[in-house]
C-alpha cells in the first residue's frame, strides 16, 4: 500500500471536521496507521481521539 503523506495543520484536526478527520479512516471506517499517513506519533494520538469522538456524536460513521 502507498504511503499517504498528508499536510494537514495541527489546529483543523478537531472532532467537528469530520471532512478533514475522513482523510485518515479507510473505507471501511477503519483508522489508518501511523506507517500509511505519515503522521507523527503525537498527531495519530490526536487524529485518533478525535475520530473517536465525532463517532460519538455521530458525526462520522
Amino acid at each position: 500500500m502507498p504511503r499517504r503523506r498528508l499536510d494537514i495543520p495541527v489546529d483543523k484536526v478537531t472532532y467537528t471536521h469530520p471532512e478533514i478527520l475522513s482523510k485518515f479512516t479507510s473505507d471501511t471506517g477503519k483508522i489508518l496507521p501511523r506507517r500509511v499517513t505519515g503522521v507523527s506519533a503525537k498527531l495519530h494520538r490526536k487524529i485518533t481521539r478525535e475520530i473517536k469522538r465525532a463517532r460519538a456524536v455521530n458525526l462520522m460513521q
